[in-house]
């Protein structure tokens, strides 16, 4: 289980000023937080080898690359355990239509986010590949008819 870490107010203001902007270089981190570089050096080098920082992404938008289906599907599987769960969790890793999946209880067995370039590739998408992985019984699907928020932003307080 992941252990939980406190993070003082500098370290806070690092990793929101981060989260914003992930490509702000080191000196203007620094000087939009109050500390010398290399403190802040320092810091941010922690908070990666602590594991709070993950990694770095371009945050993009899907609808200027044609995407213009997003869709989140609620899997349900027949019988569900570990093994046909491993392999429904090992078969979407490498679909790149399905850009999120996550283990979910109540209905269903897993939720992902789908995204596609029309609602025909959509349904494309569910008839050849994702109902044609073993145990698969059933796909919920809910389309994304507008966003009304998105961020990356984590409440730090």
């Amino acid at each position: 289980m992941n252990k939980t870490v406190n993070l003082d107010e500098y370290d806070k203001k690092i990793v929101t000023s981060m989260l914003e902007d992930s490509t702000i270089s080191n000196v203007e981190l620094a000087s939009k937080i109050g500390l010398a570089a290399s403190s802040c050096l320092m810091r941010v080098k922690k908070l990666n080898n602590e594991k709070i920082i993950t990694g770095y992404t371009a945050i993009v938008d899907e609808k200027k690359l044609g995407y213009d289906v997003t869709c989140f599907a609620t899997v349900f599987m027949s019988p569900l355990n570990g093994e046909t769960a491993a392999k429904f969790i090992e078969e979407v890793k490498h679909m790149p239509e399905v850009i999120e999946c996550y283990t979910i209880t109540g209905n269903g067995s897993f939720l992902v986010k789908i995204i596609a370039k029309s609602f025909q590739e959509y349904r494309d998408f569910v008839f050849n590949k994702l109902l044609t992985i073993p145990n698969v019984s059933n796909i919920d699907s809910s389309i994304v008819v507008g966003v009304e928020k998105k961020t990356t932003q984590i409440p730090l307080d």
